[in-house]
């Protein structure tokens, strides 16, 4: 999981599967780019894209929901801080990077 998870292109085909129009392929490309997201030892190149895209990811996830029979309250709180990591990220300066 951890070489997975350190490859820039694995993390876009995620953000891509983020827009499906498939409710269901969304949440569960949400409960893999969230392990990117949320790995505390985000090689740089991961840190980049998600700065650079954080706008949009910001705005895909901020719509996204559970769904009919999900746990929606662990969802939220999970999209929360999905979210405020993303933010985080966003604000680095490029030095950081």
């Amino acid at each position: 999981m951890k070489k997975y998870i350190a490859e820039v292109q694995h993390i876009k085909v995620m953000m891509t599967l983020l827009t499906d129009t498939s409710k269901n392929i969304q949440i569960s490309a949400f409960h893999i780019f969230k392990i990117f997201v949320a790995n505390p030892n985000k090689p740089r190149e991961i840190k980049v894209i998600l700065a650079k895209n954080h706008e949009r990811l910001l705005e895909l996830l901020n719509n996204l929901s559970a769904g009919k029979g999900g746990d929606d309250d662990q969802f939220e709180e999970e999209k929360e801080l999905i979210i405020k990591e993303i933010e985080r990220v966003s604000q680095l300066s490029d030095l950081d990077l």
